[in-house]
């Protein structure tokens, strides 16, 4: 079916707003730029905790394959450029990688 990747990150509250924004206006625009074959989707999870904020990203790719194409023969390495390490309190320095093996729509 396809391939999900997932990470974490993790910023101070001060900072949760503009690594938002600085995903939606540049990070996100420039995965999609990549034009990496099998990449379908990504989607973002933002919960907020007692002192820090947690984002979650899952990307959505046909195949392992288009994974690699992504991030190259190191796949499982996190893809964090520097602009997010700058507002990021901290993050998974590895993607775990599933198989969707079923999803139903009600």
């Amino acid at each position: 079916m396809s391939v999900k990747r997932l990470w974490h990150g993790w910023t101070t509250k001060e900072n949760a707003d503009k690594y938002q924004q600085l995903l939606h206006k540049e990070i996100f625009p420039g995965i999609k730029a990549k034009n990496i074959s099998g990449y379908k989707s990504i989607e973002l999870f933002r919960r907020e905790l007692e002192d820090e904020v947690e984002f979650i990203t899952i990307m959505t790719f046909d195949s392992i394959q288009n994974v690699i194409d992504f991030q190259g023969e190191d796949y499982k390495k996190c893809y964090v450029p520097d602009a997010a390490q700058k507002v990021l309190k901290r993050w998974d320095m590895e993607s775990s990688h599933y198989d969707l093996i079923e999803k139903i729509d009600y």
